[in-house]
């Protein structure tokens, strides 16, 4: 069973989203554990502080060392870790292939930055992966830290109920887009599902699966090219 705790000065953006769907079935099934700590629970002063100002001045808020420090070495005392991820915006951008990699751990923490980030004491530590959505700022790290949850736990054998369903994705095989869908009705509001996924035809259909797949992939690259 895989096990991810997840680092967090806002934990109540997490219980929710980790209540539903595959992450909820996944647990049910005893194939992932997932724990979320309250950093505020690792704060020892009376005020349970967890953030202060940056040395040398400058705009916001620092999370303490401290708190992720008593956290994080007390989950070390317990067990080992096959990565601690810091969801930063200096990080890789975060893809299937990363998805791929970390699904193969066993134990895995997660640590969720906040207000204009952390003391890099804990980076230096602790991190031995950095992932990043992409080049834009949210809030805090605990929406990444959701996506990488969600994108590492379907991949568990077991949790989806299609065991080739996680195989066929989108970008499991490098840069590569699935075909369009069509489900039931054939015709609706005058749209058409192509006819050659209703002709039976399990070559020609594959053909043009992948002839679709050719075409959204070109699409994309087009699409996310940096000039």
């Amino acid at each position: 069973m895989m096990r991810i705790d997840i680092i967090s000065a806002v934990p109540e953006l997490l219980h929710s989203p980790l209540n539903v769907s595959i992450v909820k079935r996944a647990q049910d099934k005893g194939k992932v554990e997932i724990f979320v700590h309250n950093l505020r629970d690792y704060a020892y002063d009376k005020h349970k502080q967890i953030d202060d100002k940056p040395f040398g001045g400058g705009p916001g808020m620092l999370l303490k060392p401290e708190p992720f420090f008593e956290c994080i070495e007390k989950l070390q005392g317990e067990r080992n870790y096959d990565h601690i991820i810091f969801t930063a915006p200096l990080g890789k951008i975060f893809d299937q292939t990363e998805a791929n990699r970390f699904s193969l751990g066993k134990n895995i923490i997660i640590i969720a930055g906040h207000y204009k980030g952390i003391d890099d004491r804990v980076r230096e530590q602790f991190v031995t992966d950095e992932v990043s959505l992409g080049n834009f700022v949210l809030s805090g790290g605990e929406l990444p830290a959701l996506v990488v949850v969600d994108a590492i736990v379907r991949l568990i054998p077991g949790v989806l109920n299609d065991s080739e369903s996680a195989l066929q994705d989108s970008f499991m095989d490098g840069e590569y887009i699935e075909a369009p869908y069509y489900t039931r009705p054939a015709e609706y509001k005058g749209k058409k599902v192509p006819e050659i996924l209703l002709s039976g035809h399990d070559k020609k259909i594959k053909d043009w699966k992948e002839e679709q797949s050719r075409i959204l992939t070109e699409k994309w690259k087009n699409i996310n090219s940096v000039e």
